[in-house]
Order: C-alpha cells, then structure tokens, then sequence
C-alpha cells in the first residue's frame, strides 16, 4: 500500500517567469532556491516551507479557458499562512484581486498572473 508523507511539489504553468517571480517572490514572499537544474526551459523553483517546494514552468502559451471568479470551484493548491491580514494588506499593495472563503475560514482564494488559483489558510 502507498502511503503519503506530504507534498514534495507543485508544478504551475506560467508565460513569464519574471512576471511570475514577481507574484511568488515579491508579493507572497516565497524563497526563490538558485540550484535549479538545467532543463532547457524558463522557469524557478520557490521554497514553500517544510520542505516543500513551487516549480514555476515557463511555457510559450497558456490557454485557461473561462475561470471562475472564486477559486474554491477550480483547480488550486493552498498554502497554511500565519496572518491572514498581512496577506490581504499585500495583496490590496500589489491591487491583486481575491475573495475570502465562503466556509467561514480565515482564508482567501486568489490567482497568480497566469490564472492558477491559490489559496491562503490562515492556521
């Protein structure tokens, strides 16, 4: 039987990774980890903690389709924050947009430049 331990990583496809480090990096503040191995494509590997890790793969196109205003009814990862105030008051920085959980939760849904949801669980 297998059985999980956790989550090693998430891959997210993204147009520009500058663009993306930007999201990632700058305004949710993940470590950017240099010793990215050489794949032939753009892209940067993020330390989400507990050694966990966001691969960011850049690729020329990305088609999304029509996305739901709220994340919670699309595809997305989330990840455990401490302060849900200091997210929305860097989120509202950067004019990014986002909903709060509609369960009641200390939590919110947002998307990154390429469209990928997220989610911010206060714990």
């Amino acid at each position: 039987m297998i059985r999980i331990i956790g989550f090693n990583h998430v891959s997210l496809l993204v147009t520009d990774t500058q663009r993306a480090l930007g999201f990632y990096h700058g305004v949710l503040n993940l470590p950017v980890i240099h010793d990215r191995p050489e794949l032939g494509f753009p892209g940067a590997w993020l330390d989400a903690g507990n050694g966990q890790q966001i691969h960011l793969l850049e690729i020329q196109e990305k088609t999304t389709g029509e996305l739901p205003e709220h994340g919670d009814r699309d595809r997305h990862f989330a990840m455990d924050i401490t302060d849900l105030d200091a997210a929305i008051t860097a989120l509202d920085t950067a004019d990014i947009d986002y909903t709060l959980s509609r369960s009641g939760r200390r939590a919110l849904f947002c998307r990154d430049p390429d469209g990928n949801a997220i989610e911010l669980v206060e714990v």
